[in-house]
């Protein structure tokens, strides 16, 4: 009981430090939120029992007060120098500012501690890593980011690295990890556009993640081969996975192609053909790493129980990724036909 209320009261701060920053209208206070979120964060991730989660904690609380006190720094430098309205205006600036933020989120190059930290933490804080925890630093970017050669220059790294770094990884944590760097290209690309484009953006790729990591908690899968023979005798699960994993990816019939579809044509409308080539042909890499590990699962890998046995599985698990995988397999279909109806 006094287990489950900690993780209640540090989840309640969490949430109330991620909303500080959001709504703070200085850069002291959206500091201070960030630093509520950080110190909320580290004590969900510690876990007596797993050594590997004590490291994810110590290496993830190391680079976040790295970051922290860089941008902390900067901040105070920039009001003892010149009035802080000048933060906007300033590419210079701009950039300084974006950097720690950029460390916070996980984008690349500054991704390298990403991955290790991913690999110790359980399924639940992986979730909280790669959504709730990128929201306020992402907020905060929106705020500064510009198109300029360092904003391009991020954006093309975070979604190379993110294709090429999850190519030869067997350990599903490590997938996901170089998938959400490759998403944080596109949704730095979606910042360019606006506001609630980037916003959209992050509640498809949150929903996703969802689904995906809603499928694979009751079955604590940690790595490939582990998907290749669950649940033969119940192949509605396999389905759900690989179809939210597809859509992850990006695959045009599920609701994931949405925001990177629009982001594609916002592109070509502003004459910006390279970048949108090189990150498509890059999104097509990481589209592949998800179709060869269902080609496997499905085809390759697939086998038949011998005997009948009786289906022991959660109902309400099943519900809940039902739901979610339906959301995303027709999303896509149905925004189109209400826009075409409407």
């Amino acid at each position: 009981m006094s287990h489950n209320s900690l993780k209640i009261l540090f989840l309640t701060t969490l949430m109330s430090g991620m909303l500080i920053t959001i709504s703070s209208n200085s850069w002291l206070s959206a500091w201070m939120g960030l630093e509520i979120n950080l110190l909320s964060f580290i004590p969900l991730m510690s876990n007596n029992n797993n050594i590997f989660t004590t490291e994810a904690a110590l290496k993830y609380f190391l680079i976040q007060a790295l970051a922290s006190s860089t941008l902390l720094f900067i901040i105070i430098s920039k009001s003892l120098i010149e009035s802080m309205f000048t933060v906007i205006n300033s590419s210079f600036t701009s950039i300084m500012i974006s950097t720690p933020l950029l460390m916070k989120s996980g984008a690349a190059p500054l991704h390298w501690w990403f991955p290790s930290v991913m690999e110790g933490l359980s399924w639940n804080n992986c979730f909280i890593l790669m959504t709730i925890q990128k929201i306020a630093p992402l907020m905060l970017i929106s705020y500064t980011i510009n198109f300029n050669v360092f904003s391009t220059l991020i954006i093309l790294m975070s979604i190379m690295i993110g294709a090429i770094g999850g190519y030869n990884q067997t350990s599903i944590r490590k997938i996901l990890t170089y998938s959400s760097i490759n998403h944080m290209g596109w949704m730095l690309t979606a910042m360019l556009m606006g506001e609630n484009m980037w916003i959209l953006y992050f509640m498809i790729y949150s929903l996703l993640t969802f689904t995906v990591i809603s499928i694979i908690l009751p079955f604590q899968i940690s790595f490939v081969n582990h998907t290749y023979l669950i649940n033969n005798e119940n192949k509605i699960m396999k389905f759900l996975l690989f179809s939210s994993l597809l859509s992850l990816g990006g695959l045009p019939p599920f609701l994931g192609f949405l925001p990177k579809w629009m982001i594609i044509q916002f592109m070509v409308n502003n004459w910006s053909m390279m970048i949108i080539s090189i990150m498509v042909v890059f999104s097509l890499i990481t589209l592949y790493y998800y179709l060869r590990i269902s080609y496997s699962a499905f085809i390759i890998l697939n086998s038949e129980p011998s005997w009948s046995f009786k289906n022991n599985e959660n109902k309400k698990t099943m519900l809940i990724s039902l739901t979610f995988t339906s959301i995303s397999m027709l999303g896509l279909i149905i925004s189109t036909a209400f826009i075409n109806i409407f």
